[in-house]
């Protein structure tokens, strides 16, 4: 039982010739494939999905989950899905041609694989706000199904569980949310932007703030959306149902004069054309298909899509089951021009011949009679169906674009300046001033890096930029590699954001009479997502330090709250003191923590990572080796002890921004090193212990085969 089920169509007394409608190879392109990442489909179903969509001109979306470098260039002649990507275990038929491509690429809370590269290579970047099968909460990928593969791609741990954050980190307010949009223009002015709300009371107001902060799309999702990956208690009693979520939208937006601007997608268990007509007539351009596209691969709804025991090989990662697929691309294909068919023949029968007309027209639905059920008798669809009382001029539909001010950008001179490094590799020095209206600066210089050279980038230290003042939000974004930010003074928020390789060095302005061990220079929610590179921060971080940081270094001289959460990999350094919850969520990585009055513990959140000492480099190999002995041998955090990796940052950290910090700890190496607590995720540490017991075993084999031959 659906609210739609309960409408019917006031068709028109004379219908139109079906000649005379828009043609199917129109609406398919108003289509698009769910956020279904990989890793919770296998590699078959969702590159199955993104080349039936590219074929047919709709979009194909890659979920949170990152997305294989080698599906972004087309199909070459005698080119197979298995000779591209060779993880590949059903060699779905493809033809030269192709695109493997998802056109729409998600960042999610937990910016899973969400690179430069990857940004450059979307025509839709969508931020998901939500999800309509479980609203505010993330995503969660179980631990059995990070294979080596998915774990490369989010830049994880293989084995270890995946769980996004309930909030995007950089996003507590809609000056937030719009600072996030500005980002990824920024890194891909090319792509619009999108953002993916729940269907619920009040969504209208919210896609009213979307619009306003220069969104070019917004997604409204159904409360009965979902695969069968999330629990019961996410799912139950959570949303409300698409035709009201999307009505909302509509009238708030068309009220506000802003429907224009912004274009509108619909989603949430969408099977038909039917569903297709009142969906627009309630106000969306476009419209989101997950299941139904599923089922057409193949799925039969076993609802084990978290068990990785999917019979039919899509929602899982296991070799033996994803032999069992038998989708291909032609399947979907033919079922979204099925759908857009029984589209076109209600457009007619309403006397609708553009699609366009057909958007907003609530007020051709109307109540279905004769049902006479005592659960129908009380509703009321008049408010559903209302069309504000505006003049004609306004816009019902999506026909204008944002004015998202990318020229007065700062990186265009960065571009500019940096053109023999960009196209030659000649090293280059530049100095500019900087306030704090130069917002996302480095992103729109990584993208242009990363459309030419991919996440290899520049090599190192080919872009060495010298600031001085005060940088405003999002300082550093996406810095790719072969860059090096130095900014002498201080930054706001959302330093490193998405870092993609690169460098940036943040120290105070020598004539400041603040101490910088003392006071913050950095701002919040500093390296959030980060997935390579290093930074040093000569001062203190605000709260949320390195959340989700995945890959990168990063030396600061104390954090606020909540540092390192969610943190799955890199290595941190704090100088300092930190907040509460420190390590809340971490699952990977090391952080090294000087705990000078030896009170961290009280602040450090043990529910999944341990502290150590962090002992002296001989010590340390001989426990290693008990351990070995033991049976439990593991393989060393990026291949170094403890002692040689923490001083060697220090070091860096010092060379880079004069620490007077870092030169005292130096100085009494033997007594402070002692002071370091190191933090160790439990899930990590067993990660390592598996690596270390496969990689010997392997060592093992290939010995055996040896001495067969011989």
């Amino acid at each position: 039982m659906t609210l739609r089920g309960l409408f019917e169509f006031k068709f028109a007394p004379e219908p139109l010739p079906l000649e005379e409608v828009e043609p199917t190879s129109e609406i398919v392109k108003r289509f698009a494939t769910g956020a279904m990442s990989l890793g919770s489909i296998s590699t078959e179903a969702h590159t199955t999905l993104a080349v039936a969509m590219n074929r047919i001109g709709g979009k194909s979306n890659t979920g949170e989950g990152g997305e294989d470098s080698r599906r972004y260039l087309p199909i070459r002649k005698g080119e197979t899905l298995k000779s591209r990507i060779d993880s590949v275990v059903v060699d779905v038929p493809v033809k030269e041609g192709d695109s493997l491509r998802s056109r729409i690429k998600q960042v999610a809370s937990a910016r899973f694989g969400v690179t430069a590269e990857y940004l450059v290579n979307a025509d839709q970047l969508q931020i998901k706000m939500a999800q309509g099968a479980k609203p505010g909460e993330g995503g969660q990928l179980p631990g059995h199904k990070v294979s080596q593969y998915i774990a490369q791609l989010r830049y994880s741990v293989p084995g270890v569980g995946l769980i996004s954050p309930p909030p995007h980190h950089d996003i507590y307010s809609i000056e937030d949310l719009a600072q996030l949009i500005h980002d990824l223009k920024n890194a891909n002015p090319q792509a619009s932007i999108s953002v993916k709300l729940v269907s619920e009371v009040g969504v209208g107001t919210v896609a009213a703030g979307v619009a306003k902060a220069k969104a070019d799309h917004v997604t409204i999702a159904g409360h009965d959306g979902g695969t069968g990956a999330s629990p019961e208690s996410s799912i139950k009693h959570a949303g409300t149902p698409w035709e009201l979520g999307l009505a909302e939208t509509q009238q708030t937006l068309v009220l506000n004069r802003l429907r224009g601007r912004i274009a509108v997608q619909v989603d949430g268990q969408m099977k038909t054309g039917r569903d297709v007509a009142i969906g627009a007539m309630l106000g969306a351009d476009e419209f989101g298909f997950a299941t139904a596209p599923l089922v057409v691969e193949g799925c039969i709804m076993m609802r084990k899509c978290h068990l990785n025991t999917c019979p039919v090989g899509i929602a899982t990662q296991d070799p033996v089951l994803r032999q069992k697929f038998n989708g291909q691309p032609e399947h979907v294909v033919n079922y979204f021009f099925f759908v857009a068919e029984e589209v076109r023949e209600i457009m007619a029968k309403l006397g609708i011949r553009k699609f366009d007309d057909l958007i907003g027209r609530s007020d051709l639905l109307d109540m279905r009679a004769g049902i006479d059920h005592w659960k129908a008798r009380g509703l009321d669809f008049s408010r559903v169906f209302y069309q504000p009382k505006m003049p004609a001029t306004v816009a019902r539909y999506r026909c204008e674009q944002q004015e998202h001010g990318l020229e007065r950008a700062l990186d265009h001179r960065l571009i500019a300046d940096a053109k023999a490094a960009i196209e030659e590799h000649k090293p280059v020095r530049l100095e500019y001033r900087i306030r704090n209206a130069h917002r996302s600066v480095g992103a729109m210089l990584s993208g242009t890096i990363a459309r030419r050279y991919g996440h290899e980038g520049l090599p190192h230290d080919t872009i060495h930029v010298a600031f001085t003042g005060m940088a405003g939000q999002s300082f550093g974004a996406f810095l790719a590699r072969g860059v090096a930010f130095e900014l002498q003074g201080a930054t706001n928020d959302y330093v490193g954001k998405g870092l993609s390789g690169g460098r940036i060095v943040v120290y105070p302005d020598p004539s400041s009479p603040a101490k910088p061990d003392e006071n913050i220079v950095i701002g919040n929610t500093v390296m959030y997502g980060a997935i390579d590179g290093e930074a040093y921060y000569r001062g203190v971080a605000g709260e949320r330090f390195c959340v989700r940081n995945s890959g990168a270094t990063a030396v600061a001289e104390g954090t606020g709250d909540h540092g390192c959460e969610y943190m799955t990999g890199g290595t941190v350094v704090v100088l300092g003191r930190t907040g509460r919850n420190f390590a809340a969520g971490m699952s990977g990585g090391i952080a090294y923590v000087y705990d000078a009055d030896g009170t961290f513990a009280k602040r450090c959140n043990t529910s999944m990572v341990e502290l150590e000492p962090v002992l002296p480099e001989a010590e340390q190999g001989r426990v290693e080796k008990e351990l070995i002995a033991a049976g439990k041998g593991r393989l060393r955090h990026v291949d170094h002890c403890d002692e040689a990796l923490l001083r060697e940052l220090i070091e860096r950290h010092l060379a880079f921004t004069r620490s007077s910090v870092a030169q005292a700890i130096l100085d009494r190496w033997d007594t402070a090193r002692g002071k370091f607590v190191k933090v160790f995720p439990h899930e990590y540490r067993r990660a390592l212990t598996e690596q270390y017991a496969a990689q010997q075993k392997a060592e093992a084999d290939v010995e055996g085969r040896q001495k067969a031959a011989a």
